[in-house]
């Protein structure tokens, strides 16, 4: 054979071979078929926001007066049953009960303060795909995220 006719029936083979490659690819990608799935989960998202709160309250009323009489009655009677540390001890006593048995009268007050809310909204959120296919008779999941 010369060197052309070699040439020429190695491009013919080369030529046979490629074509009959190509064929059986593709009828074997026809046996293969897929499916993508997208996959979500819902979530709650929280946007916070400042409000100002207002309330009445009662505030208790001064007993510094009260205190302070009963501290100077329990001393004087004190002193009178014991001249030497019952001043001490009556002071103490009458000033507890000065302050417990009181009358002074509190006053409402309104009193603010800020609190944090949170509005919240769902929304869905993607999470992940997969593809689904099936080759040699023989499923196949993979998962992805895009």
């Amino acid at each position: 054979m010369k060197y052309a006719e070699k040439v020429f029936h190695a491009i013919v083979l080369s030529s046979a071979v490629g074509f009959y490659s190509a064929l059986a690819f593709a009828s074997e990608s026809q046996n293969v078929m897929g499916v993508v799935n997208d996959y979500y989960k819902t979530v709650i998202q929280q946007k916070p926001y400042t409000v100002e709160v207002c309330k009445q309250v009662q505030v208790p009323g001064d007993r510094t007066a009260d205190t302070i009489v009963g501290t100077i009655i329990g001393g004087v009677v004190g002193h009178q049953i014991d001249h030497k540390d019952g001043a001490k001890i009556g002071g103490v006593l009458g000033g507890i009960l000065g302050n417990q048995n009181s009358n002074a009268k509190g006053s409402t007050q309104t009193q603010c303060q800020n609190e944090t809310r949170y509005q919240e909204e769902t929304v869905q959120v993607y999470t992940h795909s997969t593809i689904t296919f099936w080759e040699n008779n023989r499923e196949r999941v993979l998962k992805f995220t895009k």
